[in-house]
């Protein structure tokens, strides 16, 4: 498998002049400050976590007598990671974090993605964790656990699918009981949890989503427990894990079948109030749907490295203009591709680090900011993870026979990328997010004002595009009142806006950056064209669902 090399030099022009650092506002961190934070994530991301990814995709996670042990190299490439300080640095410094904007942490956690997708889901998903109890945590939970999970001492997860359930959280069947003292008892089991187990912490913190006896039925009968892996006396709390499963992909996250309460029940501990966990909820998941979409760039690029390198070095063919047997980089399809992959993957980095940028100007309490946050997210999940599917199995057409032969790396890429388009609700519910509760829900001010913004582009081609999604909104707007068709152009409605913003996110990268301007190029011809698709199946594909 060929080496990862962090792209360094692209996140900087990002962060100095398309979405600026220093529009945050922060003293405390400029740009060469910003490069070598970024020049050391690369070593430990390039040295010490790439190596892991074949060798994990080959070993594993494996489930023994209720506990899981992970591939060789992980459990102290962990330990490296966290004594780097590295799994504290976007988080709340009066708990250990080193409270580095989200500008700067999308960046450093592209390159754990990138270097292994399967380790770099450990930290993802205690990052979601981390959020829940910041936010809605009593004081007391947050002194005893922030600290732990911050550092990475600890880990957590996020318990919420079961059989039979699914995305439709109205039918889980996890129970929650009241003891005297104001603790709870769960029993139930919770599948697809990743890291639900492990041997790289000293304890797992589980957030579970559970129905007490007495709630009322659906969503709004939903609670959220912290469910520790250890008890405060050391001792097994009633956790085990019962399987891991047998995937597609990420073979070295372990992906967990959790069984609570075998013995009388797990002690849980109540977040927030009760029957109020389906809010709870989301703040782990859009945090981590953000996270989710940049796992997709971060995806897209390591199989991009792999194609170009590759394509570089492998001869075959001759030029149509004569001469000598070429690398195949030079003949135009593969020409073609590469250049697919390469537009693709910076249009998307791109397009996250500017949700990246809103998100840390929300904290700040701009509202116009969060507004533009919700309208990004499900944008950037969806396309994000689509793009990183299209572009691992571009990369293994560069690769031809090779790439569907394990030893070149270009299938992991794709085994791997496949399930960002599930992760934290499927792209399908993403695009039902934007149309419905983003768009449909105020009319169309957020959408439309984020349009506004778009039209700020010198690109004649790209304006009439814009102007085209403008008129293909309003249209969208006007058919509200049947929803079911609606729903039924959701995604290519999704798909039409993150088309659009990677345009203009090149347009903006390629007028810093002359040596981006091809692609930029590139990305108008054959990619921006893909819009008058999605638009044309908006206003005609609707009756046909």
């Amino acid at each position: 498998m060929p080496d990862y090399t962090p792209p360094i030099q692209d996140m900087l022009t990002l962060l100095e002049k398309v979405t600026p650092l220093a529009d945050l506002g922060r003293d405390d961190l400029d740009l060469g400050m910003a490069e070598a934070i970024l020049e050391e994530a690369g070593k430990l991301a390039g040295d010490a976590i790439a190596p892991l990814n074949e060798t994990g995709d080959r070993l594993g996670a494996i489930c023994e007598n209720g506990s899981v042990k992970t591939a060789t190299g992980f459990k102290d490439v962990y330990k490296q990671y966290t004594d780097g300080g590295w799994n504290a640095v976007p988080f709340d410094p009066a708990y250990g974090g080193q409270g580095l904007p989200w500008l700067m942490s999308f960046p450093i956690q592209e390159m754990w993605q990138s270097a292994s997708l399967s380790f770099g889901l450990c930290p993802l998903l205690n990052q979601g964790a981390v959020e829940a109890i910041s936010t809605h945590g009593t004081p007391e939970q947050k002194e005893f656990y922030l600290p732990r999970l911050i550092s990475g001492e600890w880990t957590g997860t996020m318990n919420l699918t079961e059989s039979g359930a699914g995305s439709d959280l109205a039918l889980i069947r996890t129970k929650a009981e009241r003891n005297q003292g104001g603790t709870y008892r769960i029993s139930g089991q919770k599948i697809f949890i990743t890291y639900g187990d492990h041997d790289m912490a000293g304890n797992i913190i589980h957030l579970v989503l559970a129905r007490l006896p007495d709630a009322p039925e659906g969503v709004k009968g939903i609670s959220l427990f912290i469910v520790p892996k250890f008890l405060t006396d050391g001792s097994l709390n009633d956790v085990t894990c019962v399987g891991v499963e047998h995937k597609l992909g990420i073979h070295a996250s372990p992906t967990c079948t959790m069984q609570f309460g075998d013995n009388g029940g797990a002690l849980g501990y109540l977040v927030g109030e009760e029957n109020q966990g389906l809010k709870y909820m989301f703040t782990m998941m859009n945090n981590a749907r953000l996270s989710v979409g940049l796992q997709g760039v971060a995806l897209a690029e390591r199989a991009t490295q792999a194609a170009l390198d590759y394509a570089s070095d492998r001869k075959q063919g001759k030029p149509f203009s004569g001469g000598d047997t070429t690398t195949i980089n030079h003949h135009p399809d593969v020409k073609r591709m590469l250049l697919s992959m390469q537009s693709l993957t910076l249009a998307g980095r791109a397009l996250t680090y500017q949700a990246a940028f809103y998100l840390d100007k929300a904290a700040s309490g701009d509202v116009s900011a969060q507004l533009r946050v919700d309208l990004l997210t499900p944008i950037v999940k969806s396309w994000c993870t689509d793009l990183a599917v299209e572009v691992a199995s571009t990369g293994v057409q560069v690769h031809g026979g090779m790439g569907f032969i394990e030893e070149t790396g270009a299938a992991q890429f794709y085994r791997d990328a496949r399930i960002l388009p599930i992760y934290e609700g499927t792209n399908g519910i993403q695009a039902n997010d934007l149309m419905f509760r983003k768009v449909l829900r105020d009319d169309g001010a957020a959408m439309l004002a984020w349009i506004s913004d778009l039209k700020q582009t010198d690109d004649q081609d790209i304006l009439g595009m814009i102007e085209n999604f403008e008129d293909t909104t309003k249209f969208v707007l006007a058919a509200k009142s049947n929803p079911d068709h609606v729903a039924a152009i959701a995604v290519p409605y999704l798909n039409l806006a993150g088309t659009l913003a990677g345009a203009v996110m090149l347009e903006k990268i390629a007028a810093c950056d002359s040596t981006k301007s091809h692609l930029f190029r590139f990305y108008k011809t054959h990619i921006l064209t893909r819009g008058l698709g999605y638009a044309a199946t908006i206003r005609q594909g609707m009756e046909t669902v």
